[in-house]
C-alpha cells in the first residue's frame, strides 16, 4: 500500500476533527435541554453500566486477552469487572445525599436572614482518555462518578485496545444513546484530536510525558483536568515487619498484569541485613503462584515494543554491573508469547533506565538501607509518587514515614489497596497527577459545586451603600473588634 500523501493525511484530520465536534456538541446540545438529571435517571445510567458488563463479561475478557496477547481472565475479573460493580453499589447507595445542597455558615450580624447553601450540578460533557492496562476500569470506573454527577461523556480508548474499542463501540450503542455515550477507537490521531475538544472536563490517565501534552491542549480551553499519571511507587520494609509477609505482598502486586499497573510496587527499600532473605523467600513464594511462564494466570507484556523496552533496559543493568534474578524455572523470557518472567533487580546503577523512569514490567529493584531517613530522602530526591506501601506495626514509625513522604495515596502493610477502597479518593500528586474520583470525592469532582447566596426580604447590606455615614462606622466599628 502506498503511503498517505500530506493531502489525504490532512483530509482524513479534518473528518475527524468534524467527527469529534459533531459528537461533542450534540451531547452539549443535550446537556442544555436537561441540565439537571433527577436522581432516578442518575441511578438508571449506573444500573446500565452495571448491567452492560454483566452481560458483556466473557466478552470483555476475551477482548482484553486478545489485546494483551494473553491475559489473565481471573485478572481481568478481579481487576477490573469487581471493582466497577462495587462502585456502582457504593455510589446508588449514598448517591441521594450527596445530591443534597449543602447548608452553610453564614454571618447573621452583617446578612441577617439571608441564606448559604452549596449546590452540586453537573458541568456538562467529560471526555475520558483511557489508557490500555486497565481499560474496564480506568474507563466505567470515571462513567459512574461521570453519570452520578448528571454530566455526559465522550471516551477515547488506548491504540492498544482495539480488541475491546471494537466490542465497546459495537455493543454500548444498545445501552446508551451516542448523545450521553460515546465510545472512539484510536486509529492515529484520535488522541490528540480529542485533548482540543472544549469539554467541561478532561480526565486523563496514563505517563506523565503524555499528561503534560494533554493539559496543555486542554489549557487552550480552559478546560479543567484531572491528571492519573504514574510515577515510581516504593514500598518500605521496616525492620519489625514480618519479612515473609510483607515479601507475600509485595510480590503479589508486582506480579499482578506482570507488572503493568501504575500503583504496583516499583522497588522496595529493606534493611540491609534483611536482602539475602528477601531474596530466598521471593524464590520460594513466586514459583507456588506461577509454575511457568505459560501459566494461564500470568500476563503478557502489552507489545512488542514494550516487550523490547524492558528486555534492553534488563541489558542495560546487567552491562553495568546489576544481578538480576529470575523467579520461575525454564526460560525467563518468551519473545513470542511476550512474556517476561518475574525478576529481582539488585545493585543496580541510580541512573540506569530501570531506575530512573517507572518500570511498568515483573521486574522488582531491591534497594538496600541503613538508615530509614536516609531512604526517605532518597525518596524525596524523586518526583512524588501515585503511591507508598509502608510496612511497620509501630505507629510512630508509621507515622513518620506517611508525613514525611508525600504521594497521591497510602497503603499500610499491603500494596495497591487503598486504590479499591470505595469511601477513599484516588488520584496523584504533582508529577503523578492532580485531582481526584472515586466514592464522594469522585461525585464532586465531576460536579460544579455552586455557591447559592439568597438575600432576605429585607437587606441590612442596603443600609451599607452610599452616603456612607455614622451607622456605617459603627457597623464596622462592631464587626472589626
Amino acid at each position: 500500500m502506498p503511503p498517505k500523501t500530506p493531502a489525504l493525511a490532512q483530509t482524513r484530520e479534518a473528518r475527524l476533527t468534524r467527527t469529534l465536534n459533531a459528537a461533542l456538541q450534540l451531547q452539549r446540545q443535550a446537556h442544555l435541554a436537561h441540565p439537571l438529571p433527577t436522581l432516578a435517571e442518575r441511578k438508571a445510567d449506573l444500573l446500565r453500566l452495571r448491567r452492560y458488563i454483566l452481560d458483556h463479561r466473557e466478552a470483555i475478557c476475551d477482548a482484553i486477552s486478545a489485546d494483551y496477547g494473553h491475559r489473565s481472565r481471573h485478572e481481568t475479573l478481579l481487576m477490573e469487572l469487581m471493582p466497577v460493580i462495587a462502585d456502582i453499589q457504593v455510589t446508588l447507595k449514598h448517591l441521594r445525599s450527596w445530591m443534597q445542597p449543602q447548608k452553610r455558615a453564614i454571618d447573621r450580624k452583617l446578612f441577617g436572614l439571608a441564606s448559604n447553601r452549596v449546590v452540586p450540578q453537573p458541568l456538562g460533557v467529560v471526555g475520558v482518555i483511557v489508557p490500555w492496562n486497565f481499560p474496564i476500569n480506568l474507563s466505567f470506573l470515571p462513567l459512574v462518578a461521570i453519570f452520578a454527577a448528571g454530566n455526559r461523556a465522550l471516551v477515547k480508548m488506548s491504540e492498544n485496545s482495539r480488541h475491546l474499542a471494537r466490542l465497546l463501540i459495537e455493543t454500548l450503542p444498545a445501552y446508551f444513546a451516542a448523545e450521553k455515550l460515546r465510545v472512539f477507537d484510536d486509529t492515529g490521531g484520535v488522541g490528540i484530536a480529542f485533548s482540543q475538544l472544549a469539554f467541561d472536563h478532561l480526565l486523563f490517565t496514563g505517563s506523565s510525558g503524555t499528561g503534560r501534552a494533554v493539559m496543555a491542549a486542554a489549557a487552550r480551553n480552559l478546560c479543567p483536568v484531572t491528571l492519573e499519571l504514574g510515577g515510581k511507587s516504593p514500598a518500605i520494609v521496616c525492620p519489625d515487619f514480618p519479612l515473609r509477609t510483607a515479601a507475600e505482598r509485595i510480590l503479589h502486586v508486582k506480579c499482578l498484569n506482570a507488572g503493568q499497573v501504575c500503583t504496583t510496587v516499583d522497588h522496595v527499600y529493606l534493611p540491609r541485613a534483611s536482602l539475602p532473605e528477601f531474596v530466598r523467600l521471593a524464590r520460594e513464594i513466586v514459583p507456588k503462584r506461577y509454575a511457568s511462564l505459560a501459566s494461564a494466570d500470568y500476563t503478557s507484556i502489552v507489545t512488542t515494543q514494550a516487550f523490547d523496552r524492558l528486555v534492553s533496559a534488563m541489558d542495560e543493568a546487567r552491562e553495568r554491573g546489576a544481578t538480576l534474578i529470575p523467579l520461575l524455572k525454564g526460560p525467563a523470557l518468551d519473545r513470542k508469547a511476550r512474556k517476561i518472567a518475574p525478576h529481582l533487580l539488585l545493585e543496580a546503577p541510580a541512573d540506569c533506565e530501570l531506575m530512573a523512569r517507572e518500570i511498568f514490567g515483573p521486574i522488582l529493584p531491591l534497594i538496600a538501607y541503613d538508615d530509614l531517613d536516609a531512604a526517605i530522602a532518597r525518596i524525596n530526591a524523586g518526583a512524588r509518587p501515585l503511591a507508598l506501601y509502608p510496612f511497620s506495626h509501630r505507629r510512630r514509625t508509621l507515622e513518620h514515614i506517611v508525613t514525611h513522604v508525600m504521594s497521591g495515596g497510602v497503603s499500610i502493610n499491603d500494596a495497591l489497596l487503598h486504590v479499591g477502597q470505595h469511601d477513599l479518593p484516588f488520584g496523584g500528586v504533582g508529577e503523578s497527577g492532580m485531582g481526584h474520583y472515586h466514592g464522594r470525592e469522585g461525585f464532586d469532582n465531576f460536579s460544579k459545586l455552586r455557591p447559592v447566596f439568597h438575600q432576605a426580604r429585607v437587606s441590612s447590606v442596603s443600609l451599607l451603600a452610599p452616603p456612607y455615614g455614622p451607622l456605617v462606622d459603627r457597623m464596622l466599628k462592631l464587626l472589626l473588634r
